[in-house]
């Protein structure tokens, strides 16, 4: 198996393979580039070799491989709490202390910090502390979509691995394969607006999981239907947290894919060009930036009772 589960970034693959043959992978790093490029399953493969039982792993069907690819090793921690919008220091203090108790099973304790760039100064600076002197069995992976809001301090003593666009051969190929529906002009689209990397452009290929109240969200926005949107946030209110932000997020990407429609790129998602012929690019400027705000104030202490009543009358 090796690190061949991670699709292109060959330079890198075989970087990390020769260090793990020489057993000198790194106690710290730090991998960046933008959400769908690989940075978890990256990360994934990483521990996987720290923790394999095999002589040159990942091999991908020890014990150690399977639990750590399955997120159940002991000794593989993830350290975050999605309903903050900062990563709680309470957290890292708590990895700091916890990091001096031994591996339970492996030779390594490995730390996994899935969203590094929502550290702010205090976390980060909780932090250091433990990556100045770390105990021999420690490691720590943090993942960042913007490694620039890391203190220069972290970031030096860390070894950063950037993650790479994939060909738009390899793209075209894995789409084509996995959605054998989708005609052409949709693999196209998805790829030019994916950027290169595939979780992007799998999200975007995923016309058919967009939920019946974001297609619903989509049929009014663009018909101007007041009464519609109305009846569509009400029973909304009563939702908890964890369902409404990530269903605002999927308006916010319908609405973003329109304003790119707008601009002469190809939409991935029929809701997004129907919206791009019905509605000006003021009005889906300022709307992106209330479905921001929304998701911010249901990240935060607001109810979402509020956020709803808020958003019915915000986006008229």
């Amino acid at each position: 198996m090796g690190f061949e589960a991670l699709l292109g970034n060959e330079t890198l693959k075989q970087n990390l393979t020769a260090a793990g043959r020489k057993g000198k992978l790194s106690h710290f790093y730090l991998i960046s580039g933008p959400e769908g490029s690989g940075r978890h399953t990256l990360a994934d493969l990483i521990a996987a070799a720290m923790l394999c039982r095999e002589p040159e792993g990942p091999c991908g069907v020890c014990r150690s491989c399977r639990k750590v690819l399955s997120h159940t090793h002991p000794d593989y921690i993830t350290i975050d709490d999605p309903e903050k919008k900062i990563l709680p220091v309470r957290l890292i203090r708590e990895a700091r202390s916890d990091i001096f108790i031994r591996p339970n099973e492996g030779d390594k304790k490995i730390y996994l910090f899935p969203r590094g760039q929502d550290l702010n100064i205090e976390g980060q600076n909780a932090l250091l502390k433990v990556l100045e002197e770390p105990p021999e069995y420690g490691v720590f992976l943090i993942l960042a979509d913007n490694p620039d809001k890391l203190l220069p301090t972290v970031r030096s003593r860390c070894v950063e691995l950037k993650m790479r666009s994939l060909s738009e051969a390899l793209l075209r190929s894995i789409l084509t394969r996995e959605f054998p529906e989708a005609d052409s002009q949709t693999v196209s689209a998805a790829i030019l607006r994916s950027g290169g990397y595939l979780g992007q452009a799998r999200k975007l290929m995923s016309g058919a999981a967009v939920s019946d109240t974001t297609r619903t969200f989509a049929r009014c926005y663009a018909a101007r239907d007041v009464y519609g949107l109305l009846s569509l946030l009400v029973p909304m209110e009563k939702w908890k947290r964890d369902a409404l932000i990530p269903e605002l997020g999927a308006w916010l990407e319908v609405l973003e894919q329109a304003i790119v429609c707008r601009a002469g790129l190809p939409a991935a998602l029929p809701e997004a060009a129907r919206i791009a012929e019905s509605r000006h690019p003021r009005d889906l400027m300022a709307h992106c930036q209330v479905l921001k705000k929304a998701m911010e104030y249901a990240q935060g202490n607001v109810s979402c009772a509020a956020v709803c009543g808020w958003l019915n009358w915000a986006l008229r």
